[in-house]
């Protein structure tokens, strides 16, 4: 489902050896190799004096997805002291190129998701329980953001997108309800940013973190893993410890609005990513979801039973 982008050394020295020469811990690489799985940025695992790095080398029209670097570098390092992040070595402001420790481990497929859930909500917690990050991200406010540059930019988006305005203002009304305030998230983790080292889980990727909802975070791992409803309950029940139906009602909802907020994510990567993947028929998958979510009787019980404790 993801890209696979496997360069050879030698194109990959060629496009980023001068970049990769400015940091001083891997001047003296034996080895650059290409990560896949990136929707955003260029990953390297690099070899340099018997240690194993991870540049993670973003593009300039990663702007337009309102990521932050130096916001993303902070977190990240803040991640990292929580024990639950990649240790952080080296920062280029302005040039695009974060240096991370590799995690030697298994990298995450959806049925690891699945049959984790209990070691998922572990380390989620885990996250959630260091000290706040230096920014905030709240999915109504980047939604908003995203449509601004997709209208404004004349950018490709489904037809029906405006539909379901009034949807949605009834979803933000009803989380208000019982709102507990926000804690660090890394608010991305698809399937490919855990890593398991066969202790723990690791969260890798820190350029959307910021302080959220901590239900955003665990419906949007339910939702990138395209998991049953059952799988939702499980994780929600082993992350508070106990039967929470308001809570569960709360990670559905703010799946939902994942959903509908990345199929904008989608329509401006579409139009402006160099990265070799299909961003429309991504972001069409999610609107998809997002439709038939918003039309179903759960999306009406769930607006009652997230304002019900």
């Amino acid at each position: 489902m993801y890209p696979e982008l496997m360069s050879d050394a030698r194109e990959l020295e060629a496009s980023f050896g001068a970049l990769l020469d400015q940091v001083n811990l891997v001047k003296n690489r034996t080895s650059v190799t290409e990560l896949s799985g990136g929707l955003t940025n260029r990953n390297l695992a690099i070899e340099s004096d018997g240690k194993k790095y991870v540049a993670r080398i973003s593009s300039n029209s990663s702007a337009l997805l309102d990521i932050n670097r130096e916001d993303e570098y902070k977190n990240s390092i803040i991640a990292a002291e929580a024990g639950i992040g990649a240790q952080v070595y080296d920062f280029l402001p302005g040039k695009g190129l974060l240096l991370i420790g590799f995690i030697n481990g298994k990298t995450f497929g959806a049925q690891d998701i699945a049959n984790n859930l209990p070691r998922v909500a572990k380390s989620v917690r885990q996250l959630h329980s260091a000290k706040p990050f230096v920014s905030e991200f709240n999915m109504f406010t980047l939604q908003k953001r995203y449509l601004d540059i997709v209208q404004s930019n004349k950018f490709i988006y489904p037809d029906k997108y405006l539909d379901y305005v009034d949807h949605v203002a009834d979803l933000k009304k009803a989380l208000a309800v019982l709102d507990e305030g926000t804690v660090p998230c890394n608010n991305d983790l698809l399937p490919g940013n855990f890593i398991d080292d066969g202790e723990k889980i690791w969260l890798i990727d820190y350029e959307y973190s910021g302080n959220n909802d901590a239900c955003f975070e665990l419906g949007n791992i339910w939702a990138e893993a395209f998991l049953e409803y059952d799988a939702l309950v499980e994780l929600i029940d082993s992350y508070y410890g106990a039967h929470r139906p308001e809570k569960i009602a709360r990670a559905w909802l703010q799946a939902l609005m994942a959903k509908y907020g990345w199929t904008l994510w989608a329509a401006i990567q579409a139009s402006v990513s160099d990265i070799d993947f299909d961003f429309r028929a991504w972001g069409g998958e999610k609107f998809d979801l997002a439709q038939s979510q918003f039309t179903s009787d759960l999306f009406k019980q769930s607006l009652v039973a997230v304002a019900t404790k």
